[in-house]
């Protein structure tokens, strides 16, 4: 079990200097960009040494996907609970859903920017995360529309067969990106921090759901 140090076991200060450095490398990520962003500095913003750092992380791409998975797991988490929430029909509860998600984001820039402004074109390794991301978006997505959908009575005990299926995860991925590139390009120009922005990404965000929810269900 090792030693217990200010109350803490030697598996839980390494999981106390893990959060330390993904809060740091949160901070420079989001100032200066995954390649503007060394290890020694994540260390020394989390005032942590390089040694405890690998024995954490592997390297700095290591980190920042570490970095991805939690912020993914902790927007998760929120749209679940946003979703569960959610009254009304589909048309009711979207505006709502979709706001929650642009908050989520939002009203910590770090997280847009670390998430949809430094992501792209990095390596193999961080692409693959983006796209666990936008799978579990899709999934997501996909749940709500079950929940609002009126499956027609079939022979088949499925209802829908895995042509079917497999058009609307289709589907359900390209919405998911054209709401992920939304967001991306009014990073380019919007200033988070003016509310009015800030509304006006989530119209633009609601009405591309709405119409691309109408051609899927005409």
């Amino acid at each position: 079990m090792g030693r217990v140090i200010r109350g803490l076991t030697a598996e839980q200060r390494k999981a106390e200097r893990r959060e330390q450095l993904l809060d740091a490398a949160l901070d420079l990520i989001a100032a200066h960009g995954y390649l503007g962003t060394s290890i020694e500095q994540i260390c020394s913003t989390a005032y942590v040494g390089t040694k405890s750092f690998y024995e954490v992380f592997d390297n700095r791409e290591d980190c920042y996907v570490a970095l991805l998975q939690r912020t993914s797991e902790r927007l998760m988490a929120d749209m679940m609970a946003v979703a569960a929430r959610a009254e009304g029909n589909e048309r009711q509860a979207v505006p709502g859903i979709v706001a929650a998600f642009a908050h989520a984001l939002l009203d910590d820039p770090r997280v847009a920017k670390v998430t949809f402004g430094q992501a792209g074109g990095i390596s193999k390794t961080v692409e693959r995360q983006r796209r666990t991301n936008r799978r579990w978006a899709a999934g997501f997505l996909e749940q709500i529309w079950d929940r609002y959908d009126e499956v027609p009575d079939s022979a088949d005990p499925l209802a829908r067969d895995e042509t079917d299926l497999r058009a609307r995860h289709a589907i359900a991925i390209g919405l998911v990106g054209g709401l992920f590139d939304l967001i991306a390009d009014w990073l380019l120009d919007a200033d988070p921090f003016i509310p009015d922005q800030v509304e006006a990404l989530i119209e633009d965000l609601t009405s591309f759901y709405i119409t691309v929810r109408r051609g899927l269900t005409a």
